[in-house]
C-alpha cells in the first residue's frame, strides 16, 4: 500500500513539472511573438529621426544662410556691374583725351602739307625738304598707328556727318549734291570725327 502511494506521488510532481515546463515554454514564445524585430526597431527609429520637426534654431539657421548667400550674389552682381561700367568710362576717357591731341596736331599736318604743295620737284629733292618729307611721313603714320585716318571727301556724295559745306559750284561733269574740292582735310579717331572736312559742293 505504502508503494502505490509513493508511486503516485511521484506521478503527481511529475505531472507537475511537465504542466510548469509546458507553461513557461507558452510564455517564452509569446514573448518572442511580441518582442519586436531588429528591422523594425530600426524602421521606427528612422521614422522618429527623419520625422522629426526641425528645430526654430535650425530654422532660423537656414534662413539666415539663404539671406547671406542672396546678399553675396548681389554684391557680386553689383561689383560686375561697376567694374564694367568703370572699365567704359576709363576707355570714353582715353579717347577724349586721345582725341584732344589728335586735334592739336592736326594742324602742324596742314602746315607740312601746305608747304609741300607750294614747292616744285626740283625744291623737293633738297636735303632740307627731303627731311622734312621724312618728318612729315613719319608723324603721319604715328597718327595712323593711333587709329587716325583722312576723311575721304573729293568726288563723294556730300555727308554733313563727315563734310562741311562751305562754297557751292555748279559743274556739269559731277553728280548732285558731289563733294568738288576739299580746302581742309578732315580726320577720323577710331570711326569718330574729329575734325570735318571743309569742302565745296557741286550742283
Amino acid at each position: 500500500m505504502e508503494k502505490e502511494t509513493v508511486t503516485d506521488e511521484i506521478l503527481e510532481e511529475t505531472e507537475q513539472e511537465s504542466a510548469e515546463d509546458m507553461s513557461q515554454e507558452q510564455t517564452d514564445a509569446q514573448a518572442a511573438e511580441n518582442q519586436p524585430d531588429d528591422k523594425d526597431v530600426q524602421t521606427d527609429d528612422k521614422k522618429r529621426f527623419f520625422g522629426k520637426k526641425k528645430d526654430k534654431k535650425d530654422k532660423q539657421i537656414e534662413d539666415l544662410t539663404a539671406q547671406l548667400d542672396d546678399l553675396r550674389k548681389r554684391n557680386l552682381a553689383e561689383f560686375e556691374n561697376f567694374r564694367k561700367r568703370t572699365e567704359k568710362e576709363k576707355s570714353t576717357m582715353f579717347d577724349m583725351g586721345a582725341k584732344s591731341v589728335v586735334e592739336k596736331l592736326l594742324p602742324i599736318i596742314d602746315n607740312f602739307e601746305r608747304g609741300f604743295a607750294g614747292l616744285s620737284e626740283e625744291q623737293m629733292s633738297d636735303p632740307f625738304v627731303s627731311g622734312m618729307d621724312m618728318v612729315y611721313k613719319q608723324l603721319v603714320k604715328a597718327l595712323a598707328d593711333m587709329g587716325v585716318e583722312p576723311i575721304e571727301a573729293v568726288g563723294k556724295p556730300f555727308d554733313p556727318n563727315l563734310h562741311n559745306a562751305v562754297m557751292h559750284v555748279e559743274d556739269e561733269n559731277l553728280g548732285e549734291n558731289t563733294v568738288a574740292q576739299e580746302f581742309q582735310k578732315g580726320y577720323l579717331y577710331h570711326g569718330s570725327v574729329v575734325r570735318h572736312s571743309m569742302v565745296q559742293v557741286a550742283n
